[in-house]
């Protein structure tokens, strides 16, 4: 394949586990940077948040985050698009979930990343950290507030209640206008019908000129999914979950073991023969 864009997410993939790009592949990043690719990180954290794990870097650039619903550039804050999540939408689904299973937050993120609007209650169920959140003294808001305005991107979370049986109930309720996933945190996302991480990737992609199968992709978890089926090549690393294992062309080595490195040297290594 001819390779112009490379996109990863960050979470589980791009980072290790000690929340940092290893040396080597960021190395293969400024390889391909080099050789004039566009690299492009894909996440379910907020654009700013992004840019914890990839400023200073080559990375730092153009991003796709809120699982697809928001595109920009990091350097220049130019916002490229945003896909929101309607009032009704929004409020029917946490209407119906917290019927189904009292005690379920929310939250609503809105303007970018930038602005977080937590229902009541919910502030005492994060851990430092969460959200790209280190100080936890958050207002907090009655919920026809948090819902008041569209969000791009809603979260739900209980206190007890693992997100894979509330991630199942919200499937089940199946309320039209919305998207459901998890990425690994311990909460559901929830965007606008037909927004994914393959949606953003595409309005970037037709921002940029680059053609499906000019695209290299790399993930781990359910949000990835559709991201690695559209692309060109999509490549899960080897902590992925089942179902993104089932989704890609390839896997490759874990997070934790250089996995990206390893693809991206051989695709340039391809390029110079």
């Amino acid at each position: 394949m001819t390779l112009r864009l490379i996109a990863t997410d960050v979470d589980g993939t791009l980072i290790t586990s000690e929340r940092v790009i290893s040396p080597r592949t960021l190395a293969a990043f400024e390889a391909a940077h080099a050789a004039g690719i566009i690299l492009l990180p894909i996440s379910g954290r907020q654009p700013f948040y992004i840019n914890d794990a990839v400023g200073g870097t080559v990375l730092e650039g153009p991003v796709v985050g809120a699982n697809g619903a928001v595109g920009m550039d990091l350097r220049t804050d130019e916002i490229y698009f945003e896909d929101l999540l309607p009032v009704d939408e929004q409020t029917r689904l946490v209407t119906q979930m917290q019927r189904r299973i009292p005690g379920t937050r929310a939250v609503s993120v809105r303007d970018a990343g930038k602005t977080f609007v937590p229902e009541r209650g919910y502030v005492g169920l994060m851990d430092p950290g969460d959200h790209g959140k280190s100080d936890l003294a958050l207002p907090e808001y009655d919920l026809d507030e948090v819902l008041g305005t569209p969000s791009l991107k809603l979260i739900l979370r209980h206190p007890e209640i693992h997100e894979d049986v509330l991630l199942a109930a919200a499937l089940e309720l199946d309320v039209p206008g919305c998207h459901v996933t998890t990425s690994g945190a311990p909460f559901i996302e929830v965007s606008a019908e037909g927004v994914t991480k393959e949606s953003g990737l595409q309005q970037m992609c037709a921002r940029f000129g680059v053609r499906p199968e000019e695209v290299l992709a790399f993930g781990d978890n359910r949000n990835d999914v559709e991201m690695l089926r559209w692309s060109g090549w999509g490549v899960a690393v080897a902590n992925a979950l089942p179902e993104t294992l089932a989704a890609a062309d390839e896997v490759t080595a874990s997070h934790d073991e250089d996995g990206l490195a390893i693809v991206i040297e051989r695709f340039l290594q391809q390029r110079e023969v």
